[in-house]
């Protein structure tokens, strides 16, 4: 089969490679779409520990069911599925309290195991989600980003009514807003120093906008909640400075939830942190709960995808699309690769 093989630091080459095999529990799928993720730029950068070439990348997609195992039951071959990449052991105590995400020894497609950039990858049967053969695949392969978003919602306990600041307008970043409305929150400020990303972010709900070159993010955010600052507010980028920015928007008694993971220290303030009593809340992936509601969500309409934010290419051009996405500011929020 045909795959798109990360072989160093901005280095991608289509390459003819052995059509996997299903083992044991595991499924065999024709990769009908697979997104482009940001953590996969980093990786693409070289700026990722967990990713080492050669690697086939690709962990938000969906596809067909071509073959299986001889002791897997639960699926059909015909079927259209989406898989939850996490792969949990299932046992460990962490997943035996509903905390698959932090899973002691999890493994990732795409991370530990090749992934969806190909013509078939295979996975477990039990990270395999029915749906339906009308769904666009483009929506199918945005199910796993969705499910990030669900995460933050439940970690940040958001609620009717809530004031949400969005530090970060990207792919996860704009679903995150959809997810704010949808869980009720009043008002959604996006932050972003890219004016297009912001046009999409109010496409996506945002109430407000911000442009840091405006003034310190902050001090805006203030200026729109009469001085009282967010409920919540979501980190989206993961630097040192954005991480700031949210805990100095919230109002005393806020949460600051962490998702972005592009700088590993951050120097925060601690008195303010202590005097305004300020949680701060770190969300990673999903767990199974959150994966199966944003299949049932996007299914019925959620982060549905059009060609100004979501744009589909051949598998072949996947080494240009990842050099546009890190390059030029103008490329859409997200590019998924078709084999």
């Amino acid at each position: 089969m045909k795959a798109l093989v990360w072989l160093g630091p901005r280095n991608m080459e289509i390459q003819e490679v052995p059509d996997p095999t299903p083992r044991e529990h595991e499924v065999l799928l024709r990769v009908d779409m697979a997104s482009i993720c940001g953590s996969e730029l980093s990786g693409y950068l070289g700026e990722s520990s967990l990713r080492q070439p050669p690697l086939i990348m690709g962990h938000e997609f969906c596809g067909t069911v071509v073959g299986m195992a001889p002791n897997v039951t639960s699926v059909t071959v015909g079927a259209h599925l989406t898989v939850d990449p996490t792969i949990p052991d299932g046992h460990c105590p962490l997943c035996r309290i509903g905390r698959q995400n932090l899973c002691l020894t999890r493994s990732i497609i795409g991370v530990h195991r090749p992934g969806a950039f190909a013509e078939y990858v295979v996975a477990p049967a039990r990270a395999c989600y029915a749906i339906p053969p009308d769904l666009d695949h483009s929506a199918g392969a945005l199910i796993e980003p969705v499910a990030c978003a669900v995460r933050v919602m439940q970690v940040g306990r958001v609620s009717l009514g809530d004031r949400v600041l969005v530090i970060g307008a990207g792919p996860v970043g704009l679903m995150i807003i959809e997810a704010a409305r949808a869980a009720g929150a009043g008002r959604v400020i996006a932050v972003d120093t890219n004016p297009r990303r912001l046009t999409m972010a109010r496409a996506f709900g945002a109430t407000e906008v911000i442009e840091p070159s405006g003034g310190p993010v902050e001090e805006q955010v203030r200026q729109m909640t009469a001085d009282l600052g967010c409920d919540v507010a979501v980190d989206a980028v993961g630097l040192n400075v954005t991480r700031r920015q949210a805990i100095a928007s919230l109002r005393r008694g806020g949460r600051a939830v962490f998702f972005g993971l592009h700088e590993d220290e951050a120097a925060l303030p601690g008195s303010l942190i202590v005097r305004s009593e300020i949680e701060i809340l770190g969300a990673f992936t999903y767990t199974l709960a959150n994966f199966e509601t944003a299949v049932d969500m996007v299914v019925r309409g959620f982060a549905r995808p059009d060609p100004s934010w979501c744009q589909v290419r051949p598998l072949a051009d996947g080494d240009d699309c990842f050099r546009e996405l890190i390059d030029d500011p103008s490329s859409p929020a997200k590019i998924q690769l078709r084999p």
